[in-house]
């Protein structure tokens, strides 16, 4: 089978980039900004897992190196987007408390 998918790249300052580069160009994928690409994957059985093996396979990936999928699968008949981690776990956003709170206590 044969899928489009998104993936969203993070492997610190001393990761593999020549090794993941390499794959993304052997799978034609397209640049959508920083970090992130485009491109069509083609799986035997379960996208994630087949996915994750090829990755492994070809780049040295590192405590702390990052990988995130967002495809789309089928719901009640509808296409929608799921995503998830391939390697790694989300960690606290570089925004988290750059907006105002608004105060409605009384100081007194």
């Amino acid at each position: 089978m044969k899928q489009t998918i998104w993936i969203s790249y993070d492997l610190g300052l001393k990761g593999d980039y020549p090794g993941l580069y390499r794959w993304l160009d052997l799978h034609k994928a397209k640049e959508c900004g920083n970090s992130i690409a485009y491109l069509s994957f083609s799986y035997v059985s379960d996208l994630m897992e087949d996915l994750r093996k090829d990755l492994k396979e070809n780049v040295e990936l590192k405590s702390g190196d990052r990988i995130y999928l967002i495809a789309s699968h089928k719901d009640e008949g509808k296409m929608l987007p799921q995503g998830r981690f391939l390697f790694g776990n989300r960690k606290a956003s570089p925004w988290e408390g750059a907006a105002p709170v608004e105060d409605n206590s009384a100081d007194i």
